[in-house]
């Protein structure tokens, strides 16, 4: 299907992204439920699904989305790494590792400084919206131009930035997504999310001891973050 869409579903899946992303769970479930009741292939959409019901406790409902999203797009990093952890939170550890490795071995797949930072604010966060409809059906290269472009006029939005990276990566242009995520360190290393993406993606480089430090530094600010727990655990035996 093309990435157009109707008013409602844009409502449904922005809100759900905003809510999902403030850690606001239960409010974000229905807007994305509604998403995949009309588009079924949205492989973002059934990955946060996917976390939702693992962090509260359903752990089957979340192994049946982080599936469904890997069908859908078989190189989502972020993805096959939450499916590693409910799979290893269900005891079948060899699946868990086996999901693990496939995930490491994937390879690919002018007039603007006249603006107000209203202005710009709102044109980059147009550019991001789109470029989160790209990545939700698998046309990442898309994808990295909008973020581009967003972050072309507002260089300083460090969650776009962040999405640039992961996608990168998805694409298997790992020095160019280390590039992205660690130009976010540098200029905002309190943004966790940002640092649990390049502990990933120093992963994906074989640079185990690196991403180990970023996982250590989330779990010091943020103890409750089981992802980074699961990630620093499942990694113990290659950085010894």
């Amino acid at each position: 299907m093309g990435v157009a869409m109707d008013a409602q579903l844009k409502h449904h899946l922005t809100v759900g992204r905003d809510f999902y992303q403030a850690g606001e769970y239960e409010k974000a479930t229905p807007h994305l439920e509604a998403v995949l009741e009309s588009h079924a292939d949205f492989a973002d959409v059934h990955n946060m699904l996917g976390v939702i019901h693992y962090e509260a406790g359903r752990a089957a409902k979340a192994r049946h989305a982080l599936e469904t999203a890997l069908k859908i797009n078989p190189t989502y990093t972020e993805a096959a790494l939450n499916l590693a952890v409910v799979y290893n939170e269900l005891g079948k550890y060899d699946e868990a590792k086996q999901v693990y490795a496939q995930a490491q071995g994937q390879r690919d797949t002018s007039g603007l400084d006249k603006l107000d930072s209203f202005v710009r604010g709102k044109i980059a966060n147009m550019h991001a919206e789109l470029g989160d409809a790209y990545v939700a059906v698998g046309l990442l290269d898309h994808a990295t131009k909008e973020y581009g472009k967003a972050l072309r006029v507002c260089p300083t939005f460090v969650d776009i930035r962040t999405k640039l990276g992961t996608t990168l990566r998805d694409l298997g242009r790992i020095d160019k997504a280390l590039d992205e995520l660690i130009a976010v360190r540098e200029s905002s290393p309190d943004y966790l999310q940002a640092r649990i993406h390049l502990g990933v993606t120093l992963w994906r480089a074989d640079r185990i001891p690196e991403a180990r430090a970023e996982w250590d530094h989330v779990l010091r600010e943020d103890p409750s973050n089981r992802s980074c727990r699961v990630y620093l655990k499942m990694t113990a035996a290659a950085d010894d």
